[in-house]
């Protein structure tokens, strides 16, 4: 396992982070609950086999994971950096350290070494630092307890809105996403380790997205052959300026093909890095001739998130990702897709959308063999 030091903090990580959101699982009543007998031998793996930095969360597996982390824990506290979040639901510093009392209960141990702030965006940093009292005043005093070692935030975020927060001096990491298909917070994270700021990447295989086959991702090396997980895991790792890659893993097989990628120094040699970034530049741009995502078309009087459809579409159309595409919009036609929208049959032809986009796209028709694509 290679490790790096974690910005300013002085301590050395494992360059694979092991995600406990899709620890395995089991039917509890009604209920799905981490699966204990399997997710603890799993864990220990990871900490035998050099992996010293887990991420959970309060709520991770209907409020589970974090419980079965303190488990796996016993015996390894002393080698393993444990990192989890609070939600922040509210500006109360009183409700913040109940919910940090309930993470070190449910972990049970006696401090976190990196609590973050949940999905804390510019817009939310500034409203509560300029609080007297609020969850930031809540976060030092914790820190100056003992009970965090390092504080921390997770965004979605991006860009030049993360820079203030770095400048601020009060966090030690940061958790966000950077992958093959998402890399605008490629700038940011370098600033963030010129700031002295550990770098956590979340979805590196950009949610399960590039855990699909991909003719397209698998082709981007020349006279070599790699899976299109393993191509987006190297990208990922070969950057220096990141620290972890953090990988949700539930059995032992994902577990060690990781490993075995996070082990090899040098996943991508500077020709190959250089390689890789100007052909998905050309993909990027192919995107581009679909949809800019720019969202003047929207709102859709029929509730249709056109760019997130286009954004599907474009996973089968550039990327060859077509298993993951129709996964995808199998879940926007059952109403459960982690962004809103109705499917492209709810189209009613009106033309509005056509009017206000920029490129001109014949909409109506690609939202059309969207759907006889995908559905």
């Amino acid at each position: 396992m290679r490790y790096s030091e974690f910005g300013n903090t002085g301590i050395k990580v494992s360059k694979l982070g092991f995600g406990a959101m899709r620890l395995p699982t089991r039917k509890d009543g009604d209920m799905t609950v981490v699966d204990d007998d399997l997710a603890i031998p799993l864990m220990h793996r990871a900490f035998d086999m050099g992996v010293n930095y887990i991420d959970t969360a309060l709520y991770y597996i209907n409020k589970t994971s974090e419980v079965s982390v303190g488990k796996a824990l016993k015996g390894y506290r002393d080698k393993v950096y444990v990192a989890t979040k609070n939600p922040v639901e509210n500006t109360s510093a009183d409700d913040w350290r109940k919910r940090l009392e309930l993470s070190l209960t449910k972990l049970d141990v006696d401090y976190i070494d990196f609590y973050h702030m949940w999905g804390m965006s510019l817009d939310s940093y500034r409203e509560w630092e300029a609080l007297s009292d609020g969850p930031l005043q809540a976060a030092e005093r914790a820190k100056s307890e003992g009970l965090i070692k390092h504080l921390s935030f997770s965004t979605h975020d991006y860009g030049d809105n993360l820079r203030p927060i770095f400048d601020s001096g009060r966090f030690s990491s940061v958790l966000l996403q950077y992958n093959l298909l998402d890399r605008k917070s490629e700038e940011v994270i370098a600033y963030a380790k010129e700031k002295g700021i550990g770098v956590v990447v979340m979805g590196p295989v950009a949610g399960g997205r590039l855990g699909a086959p991909s003719s397209v991702i698998q082709g981007l090396l020349k006279n070599k052959s790699v899976s299109t997980a393993e191509m987006a895991l190297r990208f990922v790792l070969a950057n220096d300026n990141v620290n972890i890659a953090l990988s949700g893993m539930s059995t032992i097989p994902m577990l060690e093909e990781n490993a075995a990628i996070a082990s090899v120094e040098g996943p991508l040699t500077a020709e190959e890095l250089a390689q890789v970034g100007a052909m998905m530049e050309e993909n990027k741009k192919l995107e581009q001739l679909y949809c800019t995502a720019c969202n003047y078309c929207l709102p859709c009087p029929q509730e249709i998130n056109i760019p997130h459809i286009f954004d599907i579409m474009n996973n089968h159309r550039v990327y060859d990702l077509t298993d993951h595409a129709k996964e995808a919009y199998t879940e926007v036609i059952s109403g459960k897709g982690w962004i809103k929208s109705a499917d492209a049959t709810k189209c009613i032809e009106c033309g509005v959308c056509e009017t206000k986009c920029p490129q001109k796209l014949p909409i109506i028709k690609q939202l059309q063999e969207t759907h006889s694509t995908l559905a």
